[in-house]
């Protein structure tokens, strides 16, 4: 942990793809135990920069501290910090001929030398926490969307993370499982998880976070508290955005 408090520290980080600028000097802090919505329209740059958070994509200029030290480009030290970065995608990204209890306890076993005996226990603990422990010995196959979404939130859960990255987390669902997915979001951040979400759903934003930032064409346009966001948006972009979410 940094002096200062924050769990992560986002310095004037720039990333492109060839000549297209995706990240433009992003600043922005996040202490521990804050859920933070990454807001913005469809191209922004919100997924990115979750993938440079946990490494997956390498910045080209400015800095990423995560815990205190930069986030590395490569190498084991890589690996390191996805140990301690959590992170759930769109797509859920089960291993298909694994069962889910497999899937969760995969990364404790591999990364944490847990024994299988104490990996399956954690992993039996979090499947009754996301709601579906007579799941355990099923296969992503034979599960809804959002069943296999809430196996992705334990299998990142049991690394015992720092920090859960979520890259929206519920735009692959069926209306009716994005609640089951978003309630267990919703108890996490409540249990204190440090989390950074990059969501459409804005009544979890509203309801949730303690913070929301706006990005527009790779740069944060506009942060504070989701109220003041939602009833007093500066900037004119987060303003159409917030109309537009308010008529739909």
């Amino acid at each position: 942990m940094t002096s200062n408090g924050h769990l992560i520290e986002i310095e004037n980080v720039s990333k492109s793809f060839g000549s297209h600028l995706v990240l433009d000097g992003i600043d922005l802090a996040i202490s521990t135990g804050e859920a933070v919505v990454i807001a913005g329209p469809s191209g922004s740059g919100k997924s990115t920069l979750l993938r440079c958070i946990n490494g997956l994509e390498t910045i080209d200029e400015g800095d990423i501290r995560f815990d205190g030290h930069s986030v590395p480009g490569a190498g084991k030290d890589v690996f390191r910090l996805r140990a301690e970065i959590g992170m759930v995608f769109q797509s859920f990204n089960l291993f298909a001929h694994k069962s889910v209890l497999q899937n969760i306890t995969l990364g404790p076993i591999k990364v944490k030398g847990l024994s299988e005996s104490d990996a399956n226990g954690l992993a039996r603990d979090l499947l009754e926490r996301v709601g579906i422990p007579e799941k355990a010995d099923d296969f992503p196959a034979d599960l809804s969307g959002g069943q296999q979404q809430r196996v992705a939130i334990a299998r990142a859960l049991a690394m015992e993370p720092k920090l859960i990255l979520f890259d929206e987390p519920t735009s692959a669902l069926d209306p009716e499982m994005i609640r089951e997915v978003l309630d267990v979001m919703r108890d996490l951040a409540h249990d204190g998880m440090t989390m950074i979400v990059v969501t459409h759903e804005m009544g979890f934003a509203r309801e949730v976070c303690d913070r929301i930032a706006f990005v527009d064409e790779g740069r944060i346009v506009e942060e504070g508290e989701p109220k003041a966001f939602f009833e007093g948006a500066k900037s004119q972009r987060a303003k159409d955005f917030v109309d537009k979410i308010l008529r739909h």
